[in-house]
């Protein structure tokens, strides 16, 4: 096979090395993909030459594959004896695994959202972890939000935001904002000018990217201090957005290209939803928060695993100003098959009208799941189980569920509803209505049922419905079937037997209310959005529905768990 690409020697041997091991743990092969997504994972500069580095894995795996079992482990055994040595055995857990460095009373977290968009499950899981850190070890928490970016933030996520926490039941120790330190960034950004450590950049943009991939330092990298003062100064007075930036003096070598001097500050001449027009000059997400973590006495700072790269940039933020460096971890994102968090994704449907909005009952939004019926605690529960891996989470919207259904199970009355009714006409009643337990087990309980001779029974259920049969109509009695037309009828069958019969809901012709129940379904499907995502089905349920508050929990029997939207409006939560 033709080499696609002049890797040199030490990528080749830990190309390799990883493909032996694979090997080594699967019965003597492994596969170019495996090898190929290892490398992209830790060398992420070649994810934009997968063309070219492909040829040169497949023949080393296509080498590897050749060779004998025995083959291969004296290989490792020569050249990579550590691959040999004996794992550490996981420790399954419920919740968190301890902490590392961690001091009783001393453990500080934090979680800063960006308000640029509505909370979802993803921000759910960042805020409990590091809300259930600081109680783990009797620290602190602290809100931090992170609005440094006036393009893209509103008061209306800053919010939106806040009331999502509260509906979590996430209680913060202190709640800031990134922008009320404006004038601290300001100071450490002119150290680090003053230090040689960082500089303005007047480079056009295509221009600083050509070089980050190059890995050039450009001209301006070698202006000196007072250079770099005077074009520091006149950011604040002169220069445009795009036309100077300040970078971190980082290395334009490194093979980490977040590391490749970095934006430290830029211009933004958008007005900040609380500040106004008085700031222009915007720090950085990586500069604001190394100097706000440390600033705050963080101790632990976790976030999702996209911002591991960082974690050098971060820390080598922070060594240049000599100041305390947080221990840093970082976890898996949050999302569930066919529901993306990504605003990206979700504005589009928004603008062109495919979900009502983000409380859509479809969506991840915090809003949307509780308005769907999931609840707080359910959400709490399930983010636990999952523990801090790395390890990618697109998790089935059912494993949500199955924690959910023991929450809502004991709150939720339980009541009758029919879909396409079918009228049944019932003679010999002996009673005008019935005392109907409001919950099988607890307490709750019992509403009255106002009857005559007509009642509703559900579509599906009488399409089942045979001439001479009986059905047992649930907590009223069995009624024998004398006429299969247009309108069933039936006679009322005092001491009816209840074994091996149909056990079906019903309600009342005359007093019962027609909602619409709306169903929500996977959103995308293959990435493609599902047009039959929303059903709406118009019911008829008993008038003990319209006592309920908005947002009570319901199950109608034999149906599914459901949330009261409004007084003719219920949204189906799950089996």
């Amino acid at each position: 096979m033709q080499r696609g690409f002049n890797l040199d020697d030490n990528l080749r041997k830990e190309i390799r090395k990883f493909a032996l091991q694979n090997a080594f743990e699967h019965g003597g092969k492994t596969q170019d993909k495996i090898v190929l997504s290892k490398i992209l994972g830790t060398k992420p500069e070649f994810r934009t030459k997968v063309k070219e580095i492909i040829g040169d894995i497949s023949e080393i795996v296509s080498s590897i594959n050749q060779i004998s079992f025995d083959e291969q482990k004296k290989e490792i055994e020569e050249n990579y004896p550590d691959i040999l040595k004996p794992k550490e055995k996981i420790i399954e857990r419920e919740g968190l695994p301890p902490l590392e460095n961690a001091i009783q009373g001393n453990v500080v977290t934090r979680f800063p959202p960006e308000p640029n968009g509505y909370p979802h499950i993803g921000h759910a899981k960042a805020a409990i972890i590091n809300s259930e850190y600081a109680k783990m070890y009797g620290g602190k928490c602290i809100l931090r939000m992170d609005d440094t970016n006036p393009e893209a933030e509103r008061m209306e996520y800053h919010a939106a935001i806040k009331v999502g926490l509260d509906w979590l039941g996430i209680d913060f120790d202190l709640i800031k904002n990134t922008s009320d330190d404006m004038e601290l960034f300001y100071e450490k950004g002119t150290e680090l000018i003053n230090a040689g450590k960082a500089y303005v950049c007047t480079c056009k943009r295509d221009d600083i990217s050509k070089n980050r991939r190059e890995r050039k330092e450009c001209k301006c990298s070698f202006r000196d201090i007072t250079q770099n003062n005077q074009d520091w100064k006149k950011m604040f007075e002169k220069f445009k957005p795009g036309e100077a930036i300040v970078r971190f003096r980082g290395d334009m070598k490194s093979d980490n290209a977040v590391m490749r001097d970095p934006v430290l500050f830029r211009i933004i001449d958008e007005k900040h939803y609380t500040k106004g027009n008085k700031y222009r000059v915007w720090p950085s997400y990586d500069f604001s928060v190394a100097i706000e973590d440390s600033n705050d006495g963080i101790t632990h700072a976790f976030r999702s695993k996209e911002f591991e790269l960082r974690e050098d940039l971060i820390n080598a933020i922070l060594d240049s100003l000599g100041l305390r460096k947080p221990c840093q971890g970082f976890f898996s994102r949050l999302e569930f098959k066919g529901m993306p968090i990504s605003k990206r994704v979700l504005k589009p449907l928004i603008e062109e009208g495919k979900v009502s909005w983000y409380d859509d009952p479809r969506l991840p939004t915090l809003e949307a799941l509780r308005r769907r019926g999931i609840k707080a605690e359910a959400i709490k529960k399930f983010i636990l189980s999952l523990g801090l891996t790395k390890a990618n989470t697109l998790a089935p919207f059912d494993a949500l569920e199955s924690f959910n259904r023991k929450f809502v199970d004991a709150n939720s009355i339980r009541l009758f509803m029919v879909k396409n009714p079918k009228k049944l006409r019932i003679t010999g009643l002996p009673f005008s209505f019935v005392d109907i337990p409001n919950h099988p087990i607890k307490d709750m309980g019992k509403r009255r049922v106002e009857i005559d001779e007509n009642v509703l029974i559900d579509g599906e259920d009488a399409k089942n419905i045979q001439n001479g049969s009986q059905i047992r109509l649930l907590g009223l009695g069995n009624v024998r079937i004398t006429s299969v037309n247009e309108v069933l009828e039936g006679d009322f069958v005092k001491n009816g037997d209840s074994e091996n019969i149909s056990k079906i809901q019903w309600v009342t012709q005359k007093n019962s209310c027609e909602i619409k129940l709306l169903i929500p379904n996977q959103l995308f499907i293959d990435d493609k959005f599902n047009e039959d995502s929303l059903e709406e089905l118009v019911v008829n349920t008993e008038p003990q529905y319209l006592k309920l508050k908005e947002g009570d929990e319901i199950q109608f029997v034999r149906f599914g768990y459901c949330r009261k939207d409004s007084q003719t409006q219920a949204i189906f939560t799950h089996k």
